[in-house]
């Protein structure tokens, strides 16, 4: 099942989206304002989904939203992932935190505020804040059935569905703060879309990861190769902590950001990013 988020003819609208991606079915929603969150609530208790309301639409009329508009929280986001966007970036961003063995993921929060939709665009920060935009192609993880200290080994009944987000990064401030949050935070920092897949249709432990920049394929890994694979990811952000339904995980980006490119190169007015993860689908937004 694919759950989304879009307006149509003056109103904000949740519902399912075809097999094909290409049809979008209305659910009977009170307040369509938080996007699919109060349908991961209801089912997470049980609940069915809420009865269609209204004739299907070809998705490409529909102005997409971000599944979830805004997130319950803060998203949990994993960074240092893939060996290779770690090795990339080893005298860099990692280059305090790069150890023989990895007994724990690095984990930082973004700001849920900063999530906007599938295809709108990210408005560049003032040029005398940063001028090193970069881009992170991800798969996300949305949490179902919440928990506290959920061991590694249930962690995968607890994984509603999964997303995909750019997790767009102003490098210099990231360097500059070190504790990472402020550099990846700015307005418009999170395209999120374009629907949430249900983890029963879709395995993300197994799935391909694509990110473009105008068109050249800059990133290419399979979630498989991630050092710290979703239950682990989930036990860990569970310690301690109660995750809710609607919870969000980002995991981490392969190889091939612009910062790890000899020159580095960074995102400016005009350009254009699509990230694609198989079982998911598409997103793309433009940089202005």
């Amino acid at each position: 099942m694919r759950l989304a988020s879009w307006s149509w003819g003056g109103r904000e609208h949740v519902g399912t989206i075809s097999a094909d991606g290409r049809e979008a079915t209305p659910l009977a929603c009170r307040d369509a304002s938080a996007g699919v969150l109060p349908l991961i609530r209801a089912l997470a208790q049980g609940e069915p989904l809420p009865s269609p309301s209204g004739a299907r639409l070809p998705v490409e009329v529909l102005d997409l939203r971000a599944p979830l508009p805004r997130p319950l929280r803060s998203l949990f986001c994993v960074g240092r992932n893939y060996r290779a966007h770690a090795n990339e970036l080893a005298g860099t961003v990692f280059r305090a935190s790069m150890p023989e063995s990895d007994p724990w993921p690095i984990v930082f929060g973004k700001l849920g505020e900063c999530v906007i939709g599938p295809r709108d665009p990210v408005r560049l920060p003032n040029p005398k804040t940063t001028v090193q935009i970069d881009y992170e192609s991800e798969l996300a993880v949305v949490i179902g059935r919440g928990g506290r200290d959920i061991p590694r080994s249930h962690a995968m009944d607890h994984v509603f569905g999964y997303t995909i987000v750019n997790d767009v990064t102003a490098r210099d401030v990231q360097m500059r703060h070190q504790q990472w949050d402020l550099g990846k935070s700015f307005d418009g920092f999170c395209p999120m879309g374009p629907w949430i897949v249900t983890a029963d249709e879709m395995d993300g432990r197994a799935t391909r990861v694509r990110g473009w920049v105008n068109g050249a394929l800059r990133q290419d890994g399979q979630t498989k190769d991630m050092i710290f694979d979703i239950p682990t990811l989930i036990e860990t952000c569970s310690r301690g902590i109660t995750l809710f339904p609607g919870d969000v995980i980002a995991t981490g980006t392969p190889a091939g950001v612009g910062m790890g490119l000899d020159p580095p190169q960074w995102l400016g007015a005009g350009d254009v990013v699509r990230i694609e993860i198989d079982g998911i689908g598409v997103i793309e937004n433009a940089f202005e």
